[in-house]
C-alpha cells in the first residue's frame, strides 16, 4: 500500500508532529480519494507556539533587527514565494480543487503583498506633538502590538495569509498562523519558505487542527495581543467571545452575499463577464462571490441569453488541466448544501435556466448553475453556498436596486455595471459594502484596503493603514527644563 505524503507543523523554528499524535487525512476534491495526511496541534502545541512567539518578541535576533533589515527579510520571502509559486499552486490545487491556473498565478501575485509591506517596514513613523505645556518635548512612536494569532480558511489561503502575515511582520510582530483543517497542505509547505528566508525561530509558527484542540486555545490564550480572522460569521462569534479572555485587538473578514447591479445602459458583454467571474470564478468559492445579481427588468432576458451562451462553453474538469474553466468544490458537504438550497429555491418558484445538479463523476463537481428569482426571499439569494451558482432577480428603478442590494446582513463586496458615470458614483456611494467594483469584479491589490460592513466583519486588510493595525502608539513626555519637577501639591 502506497504511503500518503505527510505534512508536519512548524513551531518555534522546528518541524513537529502534534504532542497528542493526532493526524488528519486530506481528500483530493477532484477524485474524492485520500491523498495526504497532516499533523494536528493539541492545546499544548498551541501554547508552545505562543510561548515561542512571546519569547521571540524580546530576543535580540528579532527585537534588535532594524525595520530596514526586517523589510529585506520580507523581500526575501516574496522572492521565495514567486520562485515556488508553481509547486505551492500544485499543492493547493490537489488539496482544495481550485484550478491550477488560478492557484499558481495567485500565489505568484501574493509575492507583491509581501513586497509592498516590506517597503513600508521602515516607514512606520511617529510624530512630535505641538504640546500645550511649556518645556515639554512630547513625541509618539508606533511599536509592535505583540503576538498575533492569524486564522485563515482554505479557499484563498496564500492570499489571506499574506494580508495578515506581511503587515504583522513589517510592524515587528510575531505570528502564530492557524491553517484550516480543510486542505492545509500549502500553508504547511509555505512554512519551509519562512525557514529558508531566515526568520528567527518563533517569529512565525504555522499550526493546524480542529476547533477544540487548536482554534479555541489559540484565540483565548492570555499571551495573544491581536487576532486576525477570516472565516464564517458563526465561527467569528466564538472568536469574539474567546477574545474577551485576553482583550486581543480583533479584525474579522467574514464573506457574505455580494450584489452585482446591472443597469439598463450596461454593456451586456462586460456585465455577463462580471457575473460569470463573480459566480463561477474559483467555482464560486470566494468570499466576494457576486451571488446576488440584480438586473434591470428591461434587459433580463437579453442578459440571461448572453450568460447562457458564454456558459455553454465552460469546461468543467480536472483542475490540474489548463483547459478546464471550472474545477470541483472543496468538500462533499458543499455539494449537499447547494443541492438542498436549489431544491428550496425551486419550491419558492425560482427558475433554473441551466445546471442545478452535481456531475455524475468522481469528485465534488457541480454544474455551473443559473437561477432566476422573482422574490428576494428566494433561498439562493440568502444562503452563502460556496459553489458555482448565480442568482438573478429583476428590478425596476435605481432606488429599488439600491434597496434590494442593501437588504442583507452582509456587506463585503458589490458591483455596478453602467455606462452612466454619474450613476456609477451615486450608486456606489449608497451601497453598504466595504468594496465596490464598477464595470469590473474581483480585482484585488496590496495597495487597496479589503474588508466589509455589518456581518461581513470589521477592520481592513491590505493598504497602507493596515500596517498600523499591528502597532500600538506610545506617547513619551520629556521635561526639558533644568529645574526640578514642580511640587505636585502646589497649584499655579
Amino acid at each position: 500500500m502506497t504511503q500518503l505524503p505527510h505534512f508536519q507543523m512548524y513551531i518555534d523554528g522546528a518541524w513537529t508532529e502534534g504532542s497528542a499524535a493526532q493526524r488528519m487525512t486530506s481528500q483530493n476534491p477532484a477524485t474524492g480519494a485520500d491523498w495526504a495526511t497532516f499533523a494536528c496541534a493539541s492545546p499544548a502545541d498551541v501554547d508552545r507556539a505562543i510561548v515561542a512567539a512571546r519569547r521571540a518578541l524580546t530576543d535580540a535576533a528579532w527585537r534588535d533587527m532594524t525595520q530596514t533589515q526586517r523589510g529585506k527579510l520580507i523581500y526575501r520571502l516574496a522572492e521565495l514565494i514567486e520562485e515556488n509559486a508553481a509547486e505551492l499552486g500544485r499543492l493547493e490545487t490537489t488539496d482544495s480543487g481550485k484550478l491550477l491556473a488560478e492557484t499558481s498565478t495567485q500565489t505568484a501575485y501574493v509575492g507583491d503583498y509581501y513586497r509592498y509591506y516590506a517597503g513600508l517596514a521602515d516607514k512606520i513613523e511617529g510624530a512630535v506633538l505641538p504640546i500645550d505645556k511649556p518645556e515639554m518635548h512630547v513625541f509618539t512612536r508606533r511599536e509592535p502590538i505583540g503576538v498575533v494569532a492569524a486564522i485563515v480558511p482554505w479557499n484563498a489561503q496564500m492570499f489571506l495569509a499574506a494580508t495578515k502575515l506581511a503587515p504583522a511582520l513589517a510592524a515587528g510582530c510575531t505570528v502564530v498562523l492557524k491553517a484550516s483543517e480543510i486542505a492545509p497542505a500549502p500553508m504547511l509547505a509555505f512554512a519551509k519558505l519562512i525557514e529558508e528566508a531566515g526568520f528567527p525561530a518563533g517569529v512565525v509558527s504555522i499550526v493546524t487542527g480542529d476547533a477544540e484542540s487548536c482554534a479555541i486555545p489559540l484565540t483565548r490564550h492570555p499571551d495573544v495581543d491581536r487576532i486576525a480572522f477570516t472565516g464564517g460569521p458563526e465561527t467569528a462569534r466564538h472568536v469574539v467571545r474567546n477574545s474577551a479572555e485576553n482583550f486581543a485587538v480583533t479584525s474579522l473578514e467574514l464573506g457574505g452575499k455580494s450584489p452585482i447591479l446591472v443597469f439598463e445602459d450596461a454593456d451586456l458583454e462586460g456585465a455577463a463577464n462580471g457575473l460569470i467571474a463573480g459566480n463561477f470564478g474559483a467555482s464560486g468559492q470566494s468570499c466576494v462571490a457576486g451571488s446576488r445579481g440584480l438586473v434591470h427588468r428591461s434587459i433580463m432576458d437579453a442578459l440571461i441569453a448572453k450568460i447562457a451562451e458564454k456558459s455553454a462553453g465552460i469546461i468543467v474538469g480536472d483542475p490540474m488541466d489548463h483547459q478546464s474553466h471550472l474545477g470541483p468544490v472543496c468538500t462533499g458537504a458543499q455539494i449537499d448544501k447547494i443541492v438542498a438550497t436549489l431544491a428550496t429555491a425551486r419550491s419558492q418558484g425560482a427558475t433554473i435556466h441551466f445546471g442545478g445538479t452535481p456531475l455524475a463523476q468522481a469528485g465534488n463537481y457541480m454544474a455551473p448553475t443559473l437561477v432566476e428569482c422573482q422574490s428576494t426571499d428566494t433561498e439562493t439569494l440568502k444562503v452563502e453556498m460556496f459553489g458555482p451558482v448565480m442568482s438573478l432577480i429583476p428590478f425596476d428603478t435605481e432606488q429599488d436596486a439600491i434597496a434590494m442590494a442593501n437588504d442583507t446582513p452582509f456587506g463585503l463586496g458589490s458591483g455596478v455595471f453602467t455606462e452612466n458615470l454619474a450613476r456609477a458614483h451615486r450608486v456606489s456611494a449608497r451601497l453598504k459594502a466595504g468594496i465596490c467594483w464598477v464595470n469590473t469584479y474581483r480585482a484585488i491589490s496590496p495597495i487597496a484596503p479589503f474588508g466589509g460592513y455589518n456581518q461581513s466583519g470589521y477592520g481592513r486588510e491590505a493598504g497602507m493603514d493596515a500596517i498600523h493595525d499591528y502597532t500600538r502608539t506610545k506617547t513619551t513626555w520629556i521635561n526639558t527644563s533644568d529645574s526640578p519637577m514642580a511640587n505636585p501639591f502646589v497649584m499655579r
